[in-house]
């Protein structure tokens, strides 16, 4: 597919959040070009684990995932695409008081949207969740319809109903520049020549403060690397675990584990990586993972260890996103920095970003997510539910 001459509107980055935009700007009419400068969800998104949550803290985040899950749940009808869906929930071991009495507050907020949310002693957690210690466990928070699927099925299904819809989504093609005239878009220059614009939307994840750049937006984005790995299929010793088993995450160590396949899928967030785009292989990731699994779920160490992959978190200072239209600059909109809960919010942030491009209030007000939250004083607004 060529280059447009023009277009309505350019999104920067092929992963769930462009491609989601995509998808629901061009379903509203708008005519759209993708700039993707690898391949569709080669980011962020295809190396996450793919959970799909609204248990947060944030009331901001637990309707973004409320809403998400209404949409994944709809996939196969709109757009239209297997996403291999699965709802077993999310399950929070919790062994400190004050996280419980942050998951109580959470649980409150939970109910005022509506969702089922609870809290569960160890004993209840750990018939759900057969692997879980529950020896030094306090409570548990479930969130028995949230769960997980397939990032990258999740892009393409946006990606190629947004095709249907007459959007130009083009691969390999790298964003130089963007041409500005007084405050108003004119233009943007890719590897493939330039196309005619008035609207540039940003989301190219951790790789999304140079694309602000390119404008004079400063956006607070770190990259970090995550790593987790897929155990080898489950013998006979393991005939005891559902197959609707939850995300079980243990909110102290962050180690986490979920039902992949015929093997479950693992990891946990190493504090101790520093910042930058290099994504090796830690040789000794699985001696980390070893020795928080000795404590919280030892026989996680009986299973063996298949592939695994590194990714990135793009990171801000208050684990929160970064969302919104830029006031320097006429129609440059901007998502990024969703601190690893990106691809569950990317449903939600494709209609608010098209709501704020039509000149539409989203379903929730974005206004509190500004880039410009981090130069004023006690404007952070953090996020505590995070792995």
């Amino acid at each position: 597919m060529s280059l447009p001459k023009s277009v309505d509107v350019v999104i920067v980055g092929g992963g769930v959040m462009g491609a989601s935009t995509a998808f629901h700007l061009a379903e509203a009419g708008v005519s759209v070009l993708l700039c993707e400068r690898n391949e569709l969800a080669s980011g962020s998104t295809s190396k996450a684990a793919g959970g799909v949550r609204a248990n947060f803290s944030d009331e901001f985040n637990v309707a973004l995932g409320a809403r998400s899950l209404e949409l994944f749940s709809n996939f196969n009808q709109r757009p239209g695409y297997e996403i291999d869906l699965h709802r077993p929930g999310y399950l929070f071991a919790l062994t400190k008081q004050s996280d419980v009495e942050l998951f109580e507050s959470s649980t409150k907020i939970h109910h005022q949207f509506g969702l089922r949310s609870q809290m569960l002693t160890p004993q209840e957690a750990k018939r759900i969740s057969p692997l879980l210690n529950t020896d030094d466990v306090l409570a548990c928070s479930f969130t028995p319809d949230d769960g997980h699927c397939t990032p990258e099925s999740v892009v393409m299904g946006y990606a190629i109903g947004a095709k249907r819809h007459g959007a130009v989504v083009l691969t390999n093609t790298e964003v130089l520049s963007i041409e500005i005239i007084g405050d108003q878009i004119r233009s943007v220059t890719t590897t493939l020549g330039k196309v005619e614009t008035e609207a540039v939307i940003n989301c190219a994840g951790a790789w999304s403060p140079n694309v602000g750049a390119m404008v004079g937006l400063n956006l607070p984005v770190t990259p970090y690397r995550r790593e987790l790995v897929i155990t080898k299929e489950l013998g006979v010793d393991f005939a005891d675990l559902p197959t609707s088993m939850p995300m079980t995450i243990d909110y102290s160590s962050t180690l986490y584990w979920h039902r992949e396949g015929k093997g479950l899928l693992m990891g946990f967030s190493d504090k101790s990586n520093p910042a930058g785009f290099e994504t090796p292989r830690d040789p000794d990731f699985l001696l980390k993972l070893g020795e928080i699994a000795s404590v919280r779920a030892p026989r996680l160490l009986d299973i063996g260890v298949g592939r695994g992959w590194v990714g990135l978190y793009e990171v801000t200072p208050d684990h929160n996103a970064i969302l919104g239209e830029y006031s320097k600059v006429s129609r440059y909109f901007y998502a990024t920095g969703f601190s690893g809960h990106g691809f569950l919010q990317g449903p939600a942030i494709g209609e608010i970003l098209r709501d704020l491009y039509l000149g539409r209030e989203p379903f929730i007000s974005v206004s509190a997510l500004s880039a410009d939250r981090f130069q004023r004083p006690n404007s952070l607004r953090p996020e505590y539910n995070i792995v």
